[in-house]
């Protein structure tokens, strides 16, 4: 498949009175009152796509991800630009495309499958290994009114997925689906791959993209970013999508007597608070103590998952530690080696305070957010060394 210079325009209409009498709709009719305005959802996007290759397309939301595959899949034409294409094209844009809902789940089947090309002794052939897939036997002839908008997305990926076609485009449809069923679309969309057959392939799970694509497409707001080799386009994406800074600041409160944090610094392996999966990583902290405490001081570095979940915390003090031992501005540093986290992004928590147990002086929930990218090389999840194991092998360091 061959895109050479595709442009998108769309006309975006401004009526100044949204509400209007009849008088008042028939004199606008006579004198238009409304503006248009020219909105350019894909602006010269080109790229070559080679028989076998997996393209995920990435970008935030309104960057022309969808605008681009619908043209591909010939549903809307291109205001500018060509597509040279070798070979049937199978896509999978929206849940419920080409499904009836007074019809079964058998005859939606047999429907869907003609309305992409399938022959129906082809769509027969097939026609056990789809349901299987699918997971809803039970409910294959009900009809698909009643069907859950998960169930209808298992039938309709089913059917995609059991295609011949040398194309296959894809739409952030998967993320309606449990994970379960997730994980066996894209075990799915690995076997076509290993058939030699195209596929583009559209999402905001990272994974997900990093995992099945060896190229990739980074668009914003309609225009190319970058096509190169999916971890650097990741990267690229990530880098320019992270808008927390990597230093965490805050004033010193005159009225608290206990030690407080008053800077918390990383240091990521790449710029943009992106860290590369195995490499070193380093958290910098600054206190303030306006008057020694009672007892040593404890320090608890907590990191938390995109979905608030602890996947590694280390803590140190005690004698041996002497932090926020003096008046005045002190600091310390944990250093990990080799730091190696699941692909996503994470958040920085830290917690100050007394023997275990006691008083905490500062409790700082999320202050920084990094994100983990895999290097070139690696295509699968790191291993993820439990906190024991952190624990042993993080340096700590106490700055004068």
């Amino acid at each position: 498949m061959e895109i050479h210079g595709l442009s998108k325009k769309f006309r975006i209409q401004k009526t100044a009175q949204p509400y209007l009498s009849l008088r008042e709709s028939v004199f606008s009719f006579l004198k238009p009152s409304s503006q248009k305005e020219e909105f350019w959802a894909l602006s010269d996007v080109s790229m070559d796509v080679m028989p076998g290759d997996t393209i995920g397309i990435v970008g935030k939301n309104g960057a022309g991800k969808s605008t681009l595959l619908k043209i591909l899949s010939k549903i809307t034409p291109p205001t500018k630009g060509r597509i040279v294409s070798r070979g049937r094209i199978a896509s999978l844009l929206e849940v419920g495309t080409g499904f009836h809902p007074e019809l079964s789940g058998r005859e939606n089947v047999f429907l869907n499958g003609s309305i992409l090309g399938m022959k129906r002794s082809e769509i027969q052939s097939k026609f056990d290994a789809i349901v299987d897939f699918s997971g809803v036997e039970k409910f294959i002839d009900t009809p698909l009114k009643h069907y859950s908008s998960g169930m209808q997305l298992r039938l309709a990926f089913a059917v995609a997925a059991f295609l011949e076609n040398e194309i296959l485009i894809i739409d952030e449809v998967l993320a309606v689906g449990d994970s379960e069923f997730q994980k066996k679309c894209l075990g799915k969309m690995e076997d076509i791959t290993n058939t030699g057959r195209t596929i583009l392939f559209v999402s905001h799970d990272l994974t997900a993209i990093s995992n099945l694509t060896r190229k990739a497409l980074f668009l914003k707001h309609g225009q190319t970013v970058l096509f190169d080799k999916t971890h650097k386009v990741v990267e690229r994406y990530l880098s320019e999508s992270n808008s927390a800074e990597n230093e965490f600041e805050k004033e010193i409160n005159t009225a608290n007597s206990w030690p407080q944090v008053t800077e918390v610094r990383i240091e990521s392996s790449l710029p943009g608070n992106v860290h590369e999966h195995g490499k070193p990583f380093k958290i910098t902290v600054r206190c303030h103590t306006p008057e020694l405490p009672l007892h040593p001081t404890w320090v608890s570095l907590h990191i938390t998952d995109s979905k608030g979940r602890g996947v590694l915390h280390v803590t140190k003090g005690g004698k041996d530690f002497l932090i926020c031992s003096k008046v005045g501005e002190s600091s310390f540093s944990c250093s990990f080696p080799s730091l190696k986290l699941y692909m996503g992004r994470y958040f920085i928590n830290l917690y100050l305070s007394g023997p275990p147990n006691a008083d905490v002086y500062e409790r700082l929930q999320e202050i920084i957010s990094f994100d983990v990218v895999m290097d070139g090389n690696n295509h699968e999840f790191g291993w993820l060394p439990d906190a024991c194991t952190y624990l042993e092998y993080s340096t700590w360091t106490t700055h004068a």
